[in-house]
C-alpha cells in the first residue's frame, strides 16, 4: 500500500539529529553535491522530504526569503518555516494564459499608498489548501512597460487570510487526489490589499528572483528523480525474479533482460549529469550553470518517466493498481516534464546556451 501520512514524532527525531533544513547551504553547511545525495534517499518515499523540512513548494520559498528578504521578512515567515511550525505555497501559474511563457502573467499589483492590491487567478499553487499554509509567495505583473520583458514582475508576500484570498478548488493529477502536501489549488485574488513592505526585494525583481528560486528546486527535482527510479527498477528486478511465463522467470526473457539494463543505464547517466550539474551550482552560481541545470530538468524527468513506465509493464494490471506505489510514481514523474518549465523551453535554452557556448570557443580559436 502506498503510504501518505507519517507521525509527526518522525520529525522531532530528525530535529534532535541536525537533520533539518538540509538543503539549505547557509544552514545545514552542505554544498549542492552533499545535499544531492540526500535529495535522491528522499525520492523513494513520497513523504521523506517533509520529515526532514525539505519539501517543495517551501525549500524554494525559503531559499527566497534567505537570499532576498528583509529582515522584517525573515522573522516574521522565514523562521517559522525554518523551524516547521508553518507551511507555504508558491503562486506563478496561471490558467487564463500559456505559463510556458512566464513573461504572459495577467494576475496585476497595484500600488495604492502604502499598500499594494492584487487581482488575478493562480492554480496549480501546492501546499495552498495545507492547514498550516499560512503564506504565499505571489508572482505578479506590476509594470506595463512592454521595453523590459524581465522588469515587468514582482513578487509579494500574501497571508492566506487577508481578505480576498480565495481557494476555489483542488486540482486532481491524473484524475487522482494529489494532497499529501495540501493539494494543489486554484487560488483567486480579489483586491487583496497588503502592506508595501511585504514585496520582496522590490518592484520588477520577480524574474531575477525566479530564477536564484528555481535552479537549486529543479536540481532537488531531479535527483528525487533519480531516486524514485532506483526504487521502480527495485520492484521491477524482484518482480522479473519472483514470476514465471513459458517455462522461465521472467528475467530470463530477453526484452526484460534489455529493460533491466537500459534502466540501469539510463539511472546511471542521470545521476551523472545532475551532480555535474549540482558541482556547477556550488561553484559557478546559478546564473552560469543554467545550462547544466536545464539539462539535468530534462534528463531526469524522461529517465524517470521511463523506468517507471517499464516497471508498470512488466508489473501487468498490477502496476497500475493501488497494491504497488508505481502508478503514482508515474504521475510523479511525467508531472515533473511540466512543472517548473516544460521540457520544450529547457530545451530551447540549452540549444541558446550551447550555441553561446560554441561561438565563444570559436572566437577563442581566431
Amino acid at each position: 500500500m502506498i503510504c501518505v501520512f507519517f507521525d509527526l514524532r518522525i520529525q522531532e527525531k530528525a530535529k534532535e539529529a541536525g537533520l533539518w533544513n538540509l538543503f539549505l547551504p547557509a544552514v545545514s553547511g552542505l554544498t549542492q553535491v552533499d545535499y544531492a545525495y540526500i535529495a535522491e534517499e528522499t525520492g523513494r518515499c513520497f513523504f521523506a522530504p517533509e520529515v526532514f523540512n525539505c519539501q517543495a513548494p517551501d525549500t524554494g520559498n525559503m531559499e527566497v526569503l534567505h537570499m532576498f528578504g528583509s529582515e522584517e521578512q525573515k522573522k516574521k515567515w522565514l523562521e517559522p518555516l525554518l523551524r516547521g511550525e508553518i507551511r507555504s505555497c508558491f503562486c506563478m501559474t496561471e490558467p487564463g494564459v500559456a505559463s510556458s511563457d512566464a513573461a504572459n502573467m495577467e494576475c496585476i499589483l497595484n500600488r495604492d499608498g502604502d499598500d499594494y492590491i492584487i487581482n488575478g487567478t493562480k492554480w496549480w499553487s501546492s501546499g495552498a489548501g495545507n492547514s498550516k499554509c499560512k503564506v504565499a509567495i505571489v508572482m505578479c505583473r506590476s509594470s506595463q512597460d512592454v521595453s523590459s520583458r524581465h522588469g515587468q514582475h514582482s513578487m509579494i508576500l500574501v497571508p492566506m487570510e487577508t481578505p480576498g484570498v480565495k481557494l476555489i478548488r483542488p486540482l486532481t493529477v491524473f484524475g487522482q487526489d494529489d494532497a499529501i502536501h495540501g493539494g494543489h489549488f486554484e487560488v483567486h485574488f480579489e483586491n487583496v490589499r497588503v502592506p508595501a513592505s511585504n514585496i520582496i526585494l522590490g518592484e520588477g525583481r520577480g524574474f531575477e528572483i525566479a530564477q536564484r528560486r528555481l535552479g537549486p528546486g529543479r536540481l532537488h527535482h531531479s535527483m528525487r528523480a533519480v531516486g524514485l527510479a532506483e526504487h521502480a527498477l527495485e520492484l521491477l528486478c524482484q518482480r522479473a525474479a519472483s514470476r514465471q511465463t513459458f517455462g522461465k522467470k521472467l528475467h530470463q526473457h530477453e526484452v526484460v533482460a534489455h529493460w533491466i539494463a537500459e534502466s540501469r543505464l539510463m539511472i546511471e547517466q542521470t545521476r551523472l549529469l545532475t551532480l555535474y550539474a549540482a558541482h556547477s551550482l556550488d561553484t559557478l552560481g546559478s546564473r552560469a550553470a543554467r545550462k547544466q541545470v536545464a539539462m539535468i530538468k530534462v534528463a531526469a524527468a524522461r529517465m524517470s518517466c521511463k523506468v517507471v513506465d517499464i516497471a508498470i509493464q512488466l508489473h501487468g494490471a498490477a502496476g497500475v493498481s493501488q497494491d504497488f506505489p508505481l502508478a503514482q510514481m508515474y504521475s510523479y514523474a511525467r508531472t515533473l516534464r511540466i512543472a517548473d518549465g516544460p521540457d520544450e523551453v529547457h530545451l530551447s535554452s540549452i540549444a541558446s546556451l550551447e550555441l553561446k557556448d560554441q561561438l565563444r570557443k570559436s572566437q577563442a580559436k581566431l
